[in-house]
């Protein structure tokens, strides 16, 4: 009992182990559609450019197709260069499909600025997942020199799944003096945008580029943060057989204590519910925090503001909006 619990005591008792890191400096966030650029960039304490920067999305590839074309569609006026890569092994040395070269055909609307490349796993049994992620992360800096990055171009660092929004990756692109790296604070869901958890998503960064300094990485690289700038969606699958391919191909494998949490009736009763995938207790630093977030993640029934490829196409993505839990096994 001690064995199969001891993650749950572990986190319930985070806030004795463990401090909570340093806050971020947060950075104000100004939008509105019809405001100019320039009093855009000067309400951030910036100025505006003659022209543009050059824009670089990085992105390590899994299988998360529907999430992916959301992505690019909302950054696609904004982005000179998509540059992915992918690998036929996961992160836990799982052989896996090359999803995005067997359907690229779907992505056609970016192919003339695209930069693809293919890793091959390293399958080394028994090994920490977070070691073969650092090797696919190192290839993909590579990749990003391949797509004749230059310096001062700007290259967005973040998960498929971490969306910045477009206005927000426009607004830096056009205006002078912003930090050389910035990190970009998204809304937080869970399985859908039926299930929003809150706002501390920060991993996503965005880079003004440097060559020989510039590394792609998915930690925290600075202490600014610029506020409400997107959206992480995470497991957002269409198919249940997506869910447990990822719980068990993501390096955080470890939390599958028993068999049974990747029984598909299971997990379609969990995302209904807005629970958690492996019945784990909230990462927070407070006890306070933990007790808040204890259960499932209340619904929302808000869809203002959210990706306008998503909207602009429900009949393919009904699934990702509020009252629509139901998913499909394969």
């Amino acid at each position: 009992m001690i064995y199969a619990h001891g993650q749950k005591v572990t986190y319930f008792l985070r806030p004795i182990w463990e401090s909570p890191p340093e806050p971020f400096k947060i950075i104000p966030h100004y939008y509105h559609e019809n405001a100019t650029m320039e009093n855009l960039c000067k309400l951030h304490g910036w100025k505006v450019r003659e022209t543009p920067r050059r824009v670089f999305d990085a992105v390590l590839f899994s299988n998360e197709l529907d999430i992916l074309e959301i992505r690019w569609n909302e950054l696609s006026p904004y982005v000179s260069e998509f540059v992915l890569l992918e690998s036929n092994s996961t992160f836990t040395g799982l052989k896996k499909a090359l999803h995005f070269k067997e359907n690229r055909d779907r992505f056609g609307f970016a192919e003339s600025r695209l930069t693809y490349g293919m890793i091959g796993g390293r399958f080394v049994k028994g090994e920490n997942p977070f070691v073969e992620e650092s090797y696919q992360r190192v290839a993909l800096d590579q990749l990003i020199k391949i797509a004749k990055i230059e310096d001062d171009d700007l290259l967005i660092m973040s998960d498929v799944d971490e969306i910045p929004s477009g206005h927000t990756i426009n607004l830096l692109r056009w205006c002078d003096d912003i930090p050389e790296i910035l990190h970009l604070q998204l809304r937080n869901y869970l399985y859908s945008f039926q299930f929003f958890l809150d706002d501390k998503s920060w991993r996503a960064s965005i880079h003004r580029y440097r060559s020989g300094k510039t590394r792609y990485a998915h930690f925290r690289q600075t202490e600014e943060l610029l506020a409400d700038s997107g959206w992480h969606c995470s497991f957002c699958f269409r198919y249940i057989s997506d869910f447990t391919f990822k719980m068990q191909a993501y390096s955080h494998v470890d939390r599958i204590r028993f068999k049974y949490f990747l029984n598909p009736e299971r997990i379609q009763d969990v995302i209904c519910r807005g629970a958690d995938l492996f019945d784990m207790l909230p990462e927070e630093y407070t006890f306070q925090e933990i007790i808040a977030k204890l259960g499932p993640i209340p619904s929302t029934y808000s869809a203002v503001h959210l990706p306008s490829y998503l909207l602009q196409n429900v009949h393919r993505y009904g699934y990702l909006l509020p009252g629509n839990c139901r998913r499909e096994s394969w």
